[in-house]
């Protein structure tokens, strides 16, 4: 039996454009048929809805809020439910898994460390980096920032882009020229607006590194919605 996950989505509770809240996305991806979501919000240095001059402590538990009532709607309704986080800079995109709320407390500031040091520091403490919609052509995006040695794969389907798919096509090619393995997500933000992307496994993912196994493993199927 396959397992479906989305990979890449945000809540209103955490991301300033987001309109759905994280137990009112787990529903509506509970009735897609998906086994799991990772809820991958934006970063304090991306479009986040947590006011940035609260003490560090207090945005962190903001920040995690759409996730956890996403959790605890998954919980009754027999959805998985992950934590990740969309790490920004300048206008490139990161997710980041296998990290969590005191990994957070611990690291302040850590959204205006320098980029490759932060992601030194994620790697350092078992976290893993997929490059968001790599290729992403913006007006707010002045420069596309590059980091194949610092990722742990390339999101080379994002549901969100299938209406301009070169930049899809764009991302795959930069996953192959740097031997980079690839996965898939939607990047919802709204109920909607579920592109109905994300992997389909052969094999319950049951915390992020199995999902960094799969990847590394070509083992997930890339699901465009």
């Amino acid at each position: 039996m396959p397992y479906k996950y989305e990979t890449h989505m945000h809540t209103a509770e955490s991301s300033a454009c987001a309109s759905a809240t994280g137990a009112e996305m787990a529903r509506a991806h509970k009735e897609k048929g998906y086994t799991g979501i990772f809820v991958t919000d934006h970063f304090f240095n991306g479009n986040s809805a947590v006011l940035r001059d609260l003490p560090w402590d207090e945005k962190i538990e903001l920040f995690c809020k759409g996730y956890e009532n996403a959790l605890e709607e998954g919980k009754k309704i027999g959805l998985d439910v992950f934590f990740g986080f969309e790490y920004g800079y300048h206008g490139a995109d990161f997710l980041v898994y296998n990290l969590d709320k005191q990994w957070l407390l611990k690291h302040k500031d850590i959204d205006k460390w320098k980029p490759r040091e932060a992601f030194a520091q994620m790697h350092e403490d078992g976290g893993f980096i997929i490059h968001a919609h790599p290729l992403r052509d913006r007006d707010y995006i002045d420069h596309i920032h590059l980091f194949p040695k610092d990722v742990d794969g390339v999101e080379a389907v994002n549901g969100s882009q299938l209406k301009e798919p070169w930049m899809n096509e764009r991302a795959m090619l930069y996953a192959r020229m740097y031997n980079l393995p690839v996965t898939a997500g939607s990047d919802s933000h709204h109920l909607w607006a579920l592109f109905g992307s994300g992997v389909e496994t052969e094999e319950p993912i049951r915390e992020p590194l199995d999902y960094l196994r799969l990847i590394r493993e070509g083992k997930l199927k890339l699901l465009e919605g």
